[in-house]
């Protein structure tokens, strides 16, 4: 029995060692925000339940008493549509980013060229697009996306040559599950707020990047305390490990299970906080913890900025909570009434194909089947149920759910809009559909301003940060039609002004314009104006309008100068075929 206590003494003496008073701190108030939104996250798993599931034995649908279990995948499909309009919106076509300088050395043509250029190429190489569409995923699903930029240098060794050669090195967007951060949800905004960021790495992980990114100032000496705790562990048995901790780690059973599995969990604090044991104030701090118990990081944060590199947005906002709504969180309900209503009317289909008998008096036994004899007494009868008239008007209910779940997740279709009564010209009709998509509309520029904007910016940032050698940029000159390449450097990357994205905007912009020209140029006013239009403007827009610049469609007067080209050349054909016929034959050639 001694002994016994002695081991639990030494393996609490072993979890306890070295343990920081402000990392427990820390954990205290991460631990609090995950209790706090624990009602938020069951939510989504009943959402994610509907949505990936394929008949309604995974859903709460599953405890009511029908036979056939269908599931009619409508949130999965609004979720589908969403998505691929949303992608659609943000990237149209390749000009889709601009530079905006805000003085007279940062609007300079070559400046805004190379910010430009740089950033879409990097954006390219880094995969910035499927980036961005797990995190429209996100947005759609959970009503909150987050995301970071980090700064990579991924190298590949030639299993033959042996030679170490980059990939890439650049900076890079990162998404971050929200189910791996918390922050205060009362906070004035998200970049005002604390936050933590849950990492779960594996033992050779974390060595590499303190081979790799010496940026990151890990401290090696808590590192090999780890390591060294890993060792002293390995030799007690499983039951006394988990009896001295005495709690359980997240996403790892028992204790002894997740100090066994190699991986290290890392709880990264993000903002300002005041260390009450010491007296210190942290301002914009990178606190990161190991096992919950050290620091093995706490910098000030590097960003130029000021600020973290994380951003976030949300899908509809709610008063004074950060956690927002998704667009399929009010329809969970919905998509229950759908699954309910379709299983209920299979379930009466069934009974009206193999209808339930009613049998009066003592009829022998028999098999219900096509013409087959039916042995009955005097007092005898074999009846079938009628079935019940409102089966067969559920089909119309059904169609109706479907079509409000559409109109209310602010999908952009094309039935959308108010329909008044009376023919509708192809102008109004337009308006309807231009009205239809204004939630659509809101809800991807919210996401482009809010999202794509500041992770585009913050990746010039981390760029003139570490960019310490000359960048090589491949650079397509629509002019020419060209392809050139330009050396970066981080002085190239340095002004003063903003990146935006500015495909989703035009998206709507694009479409409102061109339904305005037609409509006004189908009218009796447009007859009115036509003589004061100038034609080489009008072609200048339709070619911005329409993302026809590179294409270099338009010329002033080119169907002209074709016209005479074709025709000059036409001229030369008839006067060659002319001295021909006149050429007199040679003979012997008759």
């Amino acid at each position: 029995m001694v002994g016994s206590v002695a081991i639990l003494n030494r393996i609490k003496d072993v979890l306890n060692k070295d343990s920081d008073q402000l990392a427990l701190e820390l954990i205290t108030i991460y631990n609090n925000y995950e209790l706090q939104r624990e009602s938020w996250i069951e939510e989504k798993k009943e959402l994610r339940n509907y949505l990936f599931a394929t008949d309604t034995t995974t859903t709460s649908n599953n405890a009511l008493p029908w036979r056939n279990r269908t599931t009619i995948p409508k949130l999965t499909q609004i979720r589908d549509n969403l998505h691929a309009n949303y992608m659609d919106a943000l990237f149209p076509n390749d000009d889709w980013l601009i530079w905006e300088g805000d003085n007279e050395d940062s609007v300079n043509v070559e400046k805004r060229r190379i910010l430009e250029q740089y950033s879409k190429n990097k954006a390219i190489q880094s995969g910035l697009r499927e980036t961005v569409s797990q995190l429209l995923y996100d947005f759609i699903d959970y009503g909150n996306a987050f995301a970071e930029v980090i700064w990579v240098n991924e190298t590949h060794v030639d299993p033959s040559s042996k030679e170490e050669t980059t990939t890439y090195m650049g900076p890079k967007a990162i998404r971050i599950s929200p189910m791996d951060i918390v922050f205060n949800p009362t906070a004035i905004s998200f970049n005002k707020s604390i936050k933590f960021r849950r990492y779960l790495k594996s033992i050779g992980e974390l060595r590499k990047e303190f081979k790799t990114r010496p940026d990151l100032q890990f401290d090696s000496k808590v590192f090999e305390d780890l390591l060294v705790r890993r060792r002293e562990l390995s030799s007690y048995k499983k039951r006394d490990i988990d009896k001295a901790a005495g709690f359980l780690a997240d996403g790892f059973g028992t204790l002894s299970e997740y100090y066994g599995s190699g991986i290290v969990e890392l709880i990264e604090f993000e903002g300002d906080w005041y260390d009450s044991t010491n007296d210190i104030l942290y301002e914009n701090r990178i606190i990161t913890i190991v096992d919950r118990t050290q620091i093995i990081r706490n910098i000030e944060n590097p960003n130029w900025l000021g600020k973290d590199n994380k951003v976030a947005v949300g899908w509809r906002d709610r008063p004074d909570n950060l956690y927002a709504m998704g667009p399929l969180d009010n329809l969970v309900g919905m998509q229950y009434r759908l699954d309910h209503i379709e299983n209920s009317k299979a379930d009466a289909w069934d009974q009206i194909i193999c209808p339930p008998k009613k049998i009066i008096g003592d009829v022998e036994p028999f098999q219900w089947a096509p013409n087959v004899d039916i042995h009955l007494p005097e007092d005898g009868d074999v009846q079938i149920m009628p079935p019940n008239p409102a089966v067969f008007q559920v089909n119309s209910e059904l169609a109706f759910y479907m079509n409000t779940m559409e109109e209310m997740a602010g999908s952009p279709k094309q039935s959308m809009g108010i329909r008044t009564p009376g023919e509708k010209t192809a102008f109004e009709v337009q308006t309807l559909e231009n009205a239809a998509g204004r939630i659509f509309n809101s809800k991807i520029l919210k996401f482009s301003i809010q999202m794509l904007e500041p992770i585009i910016n913050l990746m010039v940032e981390t760029a003139r940060r570490h960019l310490d050698t000359t960048d090589i940029l491949r650079v397509v000159d629509n002019d020419v039609g060209v392809i050139e390449f330009i050396n970066i450097t981080k002085e190239d990357l340095t002004a003063k002004g903003k990146l935006r994205p500015i495909g989703a905007r035009h998206y709507a912009a694009r479409a409102q314009l061109i339904q305005n020209l037609s409509g006004v140029f189908n009218s009796p006013m447009g007859q009115i104006v036509q003589p004061d239009l100038s034609r080489k403007a009008l072609t200048n827009l339709l070619e911005e309008v329409m993302g026809l610049t590179k294409f270099k469609l338009f010329q002033t007067n080119a169907a002209v100068s074709d016209q005479l080209a074709t025709q000059r050349m036409m001229n030369e054909g008839t006067q060659t075929l002319q001295e021909e016929m006149q050429v007199p034959l040679e003979e012997g050639m008759i």
